[in-house]
């Protein structure tokens, strides 16, 4: 299993299962918004932004009850990597309809996200009607940020990254969540034996792919939420968060910086976004 494919792991899935979900009946608290409806809606809206969607994959869980899709984007493509999106969506309630954004490089087909906009936090009996309006927003952000992410890699490049501070980052890197203590050789071993040339350098951009390749296969929600707490370190160790390249989000009556409990290494950097008005019941 190769390219994005290997992020949705055995759960990879075709359009026409993703099409074939069955919706769960509306409650008074909760109208559930369709798999397929959603990827639909994001596909329209970027392609109307001039983003074009080179390659895509799918991924069900608990039954269809998850949706996880990855797309990359063939007008963000540099040298050695892709932008790229992700789109998710729930039918348990267990998580918020969200897009997130982020890189693909090619030469090891490692993915990593850094950041993510809420789309609809609560789905209420309005969310159809307005689910292309909360879209639009989204991918328009999306669009805003995507500069952000070539400096970012850029400065990993440009950032050299000595075999202490490696270790540092690992340990900080377990207390932040990104990795389980039994993965930490892994990375270790993935930044003394690099898989590839191009991560020779002792640079931060080879340090976080150590981290990204032994991350890549694993449940493609989880790799949202570890990679841009990963970015979270890596930005704080270049100097991101002192350079002001606007990677704080804008506060208006439209978009807001989310304020949810256990997600201090997103806010930090104001990676988190809630569109609309809608909130956690």
């Amino acid at each position: 299993m190769h390219g994005l494919m290997l992020h949705c792991g055995t759960n990879t899935a075709t359009l026409d299962e993703v099409e074939a979900v069955p919706m769960p009946d509306a409650t008074d608290s909760f109208s559930p918004i369709s798999h397929i409806q959603l990827y639909s809606i994001v596909r329209k809206e970027f392609e109307a932004v001039g983003l074009t969607v080179a390659e895509e994959a799918h991924g069900l869980y608990r039954n269809g009850q998850r949706y996880f899709s990855v797309l990359k984007l063939t007008n963000g493509e540099h040298a050695d990597f892709s932008l790229a999106a992700g789109i998710r969506n729930t039918h348990d309630q267990s998580f918020a309809a969200a897009l997130t954004f982020g890189t693909y490089v090619f030469v090891c087909d490692n993915l990593s996200f850094s950041g993510e906009i809420l789309i609809a936090r609560k789905h209420t009996r309005f969310i159809e009607r307005d689910l292309p309006g909360l879209v639009n927003r989204a991918v328009g952000l999306f669009s805003e940020k995507r500069g952000n992410e070539v400096k970012r890699i850029e400065i990993y490049k440009e950032t050299e990254l000595t075999e202490l501070v490696m270790h540092d980052l690992c340990i900080r890197a377990l207390d932040s969540r990104v990795v389980p203590v039994t993965k930490l050789p892994a990375v270790l071993e993935a930044w003394r034996k690099p898989l590839h040339p191009e991560f020779a350098p002792r640079t931060a951009w080879s340090g976080f792919n150590a981290f990204t390749e032994v991350l890549k296969g694993g449940n493609a929600f989880e790799l949202g939420r570890r990679t841009i707490r990963l970015h979270g370190l890596f930005d704080r160790l270049v100097g991101l968060d002192r350079l002001g390249l606007g990677l704080e989000a804008g506060v208006d009556a439209d978009i807001r910086i989310a304020d949810e409990g256990g997600r201090q290494e997103a806010l930090a950097l104001g990676r988190l976004f809630v569109l609309g008005s809608y909130h956690l019941g």
